[in-house]
């Protein structure tokens, strides 16, 4: 199929689906200027990620983790919801997909328009940060202004835990929550969507796979293969925001 046959067979299956859900990876927010992580160039080709264990284990590790943090700060604050975004939003608000299972930690699809009830965030978000102790929340530019002084972020003030960004760290147990919110998403849907996610890292990468296991329709658009194109009932590889945004009609 030419790109307007596949565009043509997405819009489709979208309309056909009544509980569909969108399943998304780094791929979504390059195109908003954030880079990923596995990719050639990537974040950890660049970098050794920090551990859970030592961020826990080390004041240096911590330091170093919040200093990376911070200087994300420019990217994270430049980035808008790109097409996409927008368009799985749309596809949000007219009640054809339940929700948005997302590997990203940006906060995008939120600020696209996707309430924050229906959005699964299974690797956090780093938007915020929490207490390890107690899960009292605290912003980021708070945390900012008291490292920038004081060349450290001080554990929390309710109850002396350590506080770390909301997400989840190589090493560090999935959220149980979220996890088991997106396994009922996928259990009810009959299209999952995948959108700019290479699929190879689990246990996330396993809805896609087991939505079409039980008989649900796949669909996947990102620019490079993935692990799951074999079992796909349409794969596209070209850019989200161009896919997405003419199959639902959004600039």
């Amino acid at each position: 199929m030419d790109q307007t046959e596949q565009i043509a067979a997405l819009r489709r299956m979208i309309g056909e689906a009544s509980r569909a859900v969108v399943f998304t990876g780094a791929g979504i927010s390059t195109e908003s200027g954030i880079p990923d992580f596995r990719s050639p160039g990537g974040i950890w080709q660049q970098m050794r990620p920090i551990y859970y264990q030592d961020f826990v284990a080390s004041a240096e590790a911590r330091r170093e983790a919040w200093r990376r943090r911070f200087a994300q700060d420019p990217t994270l604050r430049g980035a808008e919801p790109n097409r996409g975004h927008r368009a799985v939003a749309r596809l949000v608000r007219e009640g054809k997909v339940t929700a948005v299972i997302t590997q990203n930690i940006d906060g995008l699809h939120q600020a696209g328009g996707v309430p924050d009830r229906q959005v699964i965030e299974l690797h956090g978000n780093t938007t915020y940060a929490t207490c390890l102790g107690c899960a009292e929340r605290y912003e980021v530019e708070d945390l900012r202004a008291a490292f920038e002084r004081d060349g450290d972020v001080h554990d929390c003030r309710a109850c002396g835990g350590l506080i770390k960004t909301a997400t989840i760290s190589f090493g560090q147990q999935m959220p149980e929550v979220p996890m088991l919110r997106a396994a009922e998403a996928i259990q009810a849907c009959d299209l999952c969507i995948v959108l700019g996610s290479s699929l190879v890292v689990y246990p996330a990468a396993s809805f896609p796979e087991t939505a079409k296991r039980r008989g649900a329709k796949l669909a996947i658009v990102n620019r490079e293969e993935t692990g799951l194109d074999a079992i796909a009932d349409l794969v596209i590889h070209r850019g989200i925001g161009d896919v997405l945004g003419e199959a639902v009609g959004v600039n």
